[in-house]
């Protein structure tokens, strides 16, 4: 029998709904330079990637010279910041499910393509920052996802095996990623179905295999 002992979360559109802050963040920054993602684009092509994978991907194509990664990757980090302070508020839902699963024992930790700076603040803004042992961002791995690396960095730090880890996830390469880890996967469509109830069914479906 598999027993789960650690959930491991995913955080924009997991935790936090804020797919499109990183949108209007990263293409305020490109507009000054005569670039832009579209919205198709964002949501299927870059959805769920480090902002320095986006813009490594806009070079490859020849919509953006290297040179300007360092300034744009700076003034998309000072949108994001603005818009988690004005934006981010605690979730009753999430609350309520990180606190029981955190009572009962769950150890828990985010693993995000985020900037540190950006996971500890939008965590702390959604007042969850008590249930976690730790954050794994962007800036502690050498691959962002769908690269395992995160997952895997996360299991080591915990010490526990992939079967005993359950993975929130919400797109393509942070699904890519958690199933590459070993670790069990929970696939969330939107934040609202991170309920208490919907993990631990899918505990105990886990834990009948």
């Amino acid at each position: 029998m598999n027993k789960i002992k650690a959930i491991l979360f995913d955080m924009d559109g997991v935790l936090i709904e804020a797919k499109d802050w990183h949108y209007e963040a990263l293409n305020e920054a490109l507009k000054l330079f005569g670039s832009e993602i579209s919205l198709y684009d964002h949501l299927v092509t870059f959805d769920g990637l480090p902002t320095k994978d986006k813009l490594n991907m806009l070079t490859s194509v020849g919509k953006l010279p290297k040179e300007l990664h360092p300034i744009i990757n700076r003034m998309k980090q000072k949108h994001t910041m603005k818009m988690i302070l004005n934006k981010c508020k605690p979730l009753f839902a999430h609350q309520y499910a990180l606190s029981k699963l955190h009572s009962e024992g769950y150890r828990m930790a985010v693993c995000s393509n985020s900037i540190r700076k950006s996971v500890e603040v939008m965590i702390q803004q959604a007042g969850l920052d008590k249930y976690f042992e730790f954050y794994v961002s962007n800036e502690d791995v050498s691959k962002g996802k769908p690269d395992p690396e995160m997952y895997s960095k996360a299991m080591d730090k915990m010490n526990l095996k992939p079967e005993e880890c359950l993975i929130l996830e919400d797109n393509e390469n942070g699904i890519k990623a958690a199933k590459a880890s070993g670790g069990h996967l929970l696939k969330i469509g939107e934040i609202t179905d991170v309920t208490y109830l919907n993990i631990t069914n899918r505990i105990n479906e886990i834990e009948k295999l």
